[in-house]
């Protein structure tokens, strides 16, 4: 049998990213997402968030620095890696995302848009706007006959 490690989530930050530079150079972005879990209390359905730490390195972590803010939706595709040491005698663990891919999803932070495709539209002052997305053609009317 082979192990597999592999996970893809889709959620909200939490915060502002925070872009960081190992002492060789390499660059590390680091945030959480949240991510809702339905479920049945009694009679009404209730949200229950889950919290995940993702960590973004190299290339891409410096490009998405800037658009990862808070609130902006993002789907995540990456793996599980566990963190282990001791500290004041106790052993300690700590489980992160370590992303293989982000992507930009949704509008931009607070709008009720879901889904993929648009601009990423830049939220911290000194960003650069980023080209808008054309409407794409699919060939159908908007009038549908059933």
């Amino acid at each position: 049998m082979v192990d597999l490690n592999h996970v893809v989530l889709i959620g909200r930050l939490t915060r502002d990213s925070e872009l960081k530079y190992t002492a060789s150079g390499q660059a590390v972005c680091k945030f959480s997402i949240a991510v809702n879990r339905r479920k049945k209390n009694g009679d009404q359905w209730v949200d229950e968030p889950n919290f995940f730490d993702i960590v973004l390195w190299g290339r891409q972590g410096e490009t998405l620095n800037q658009y990862l803010v808070k609130g902006k939706l993002v789907g995540v595709d990456g793996e599980l890696r566990q963190d282990r040491w001791e500290q004041d005698g106790q052993n300690r663990s700590k489980v992160e995302i370590i992303a293989n891919n982000v992507q930009l999803l949704g509008g931009s932070p607070g709008s009720s848009s879901f889904g993929g495709g648009s601009s990423p539209g830049p939220s911290r002052q000194d960003s650069p706007s980023a080209p808008a997305v054309p409407a794409r053609d699919d060939g159908f009317a908007d009038d549908i006959p059933f």
